[in-house]
């Protein structure tokens, strides 16, 4: 088995679907990767590298600040990269499959690195955590982002609330997601001081999710993409008509179909390569 089918086989995360991944959630993920940028600048002058990149998203927000600066994405999901590539807003970026835990870079390489919405669905969360500070010159920026699923995340909140009080395995998926250590709020910045990253610090960031109806927020689940759309796709038809109908009315809340602004929070932590 290679090393990328290892690394695979080892996330938690269905990435197969560059397009799809898009619809459902890289439009957020953008609008979160600005923030990021905005609260925790690289700094410095040197290359920048944005783990676990996916199709780009955090990669584009640091161009966007970074002109002239090389940045570099890595990941191990080729469709996600594939897409990513077609982008216009990433500049020069470079993308490149690779492992996150066990980057292929030599010691020092980056001026700072970013992991964004990722970290949780590795198997070894710290192994990349450790080759983040590895590759960063001493003293660089280390940042990582994750959603606060448990307590800011309200469009995955009304999805697995409602659908656990109609079908058991949404309770069961719920519970692995929103009790992750990661998940938690000092799960990130327990992790950034395991694998040796100093000055450690951590704020929170909201965004907003907005949906043009009941259909923009629903259809881009069925594109079977990370664990919401893995479980969505999975369940039979007659249970996801159930689930699809009790979600609905949880997004009308009595009104009419129509427009919906929903708060994202994450958790951002930074700290310092050694």
């Amino acid at each position: 088995m290679t090393r990328k089918e290892r690394a695979q086989m080892s996330s938690t995360y269905q990435a197969n679907d560059g397009p799809a991944y898009e619809r459902f959630i890289g439009r957020w993920t953008r609008r979160l990767g600005d923030a990021v940028a905005e609260a925790a600048p690289p700094g410095g002058d040197g290359a920048i590298l944005d783990v676990a990149c996916g199709t780009g998203s955090m990669t584009a927000a640091l161009a966007a600040i970074s002109s002239g600066r090389r940045i570099v994405g890595i990941d191990v999901a080729s469709a996600y990269l594939d897409h990513a590539r077609t982008r216009t807003d990433t500049g020069a970026a470079e993308f490149i499959e690779m492992d996150a835990q066990q980057l292929l870079f030599e010691d020092d390489a980056f001026a700072a690195a970013y992991a964004t919405i990722a970290l949780n669905f590795m198997s070894e969360p710290i192994a990349a955590a450790r080759e983040m500070n590895r590759v960063v010159q001493p003293g660089g920026l280390v940042a990582v982002a994750g959603w606060d699923f448990r307590g800011g995340l309200v469009y995955q909140r009304m999805l697995w609330d409602t659908a656990a009080a109609i079908e058991p395995g949404a309770a069961k998926v719920r519970a692995r997601i929103f009790s992750h250590p990661l998940a938690k709020p000092d799960g990130l910045g327990d992790l950034w001081q395991e694998a040796g990253i100093v000055d450690v610090t951590r704020r929170s960031l909201t965004i907003r999710m907005d949906f043009q109806n009941f259909d923009d927020y629903w259809l881009p689940l069925l594109g079977g993409q990370g664990p919401v759309g893995g479980y969505v796709a999975a369940l039979d038809e007659a249970t996801q008509v159930r689930v699809r109908d009790a979600v609905r009315e949880a997004y009308l809340s009595g009104d009419a179909d129509g427009p919906r602004s929903l708060t994202a929070t994450a958790w951002l932590v930074t700290g310092r390569a050694t």
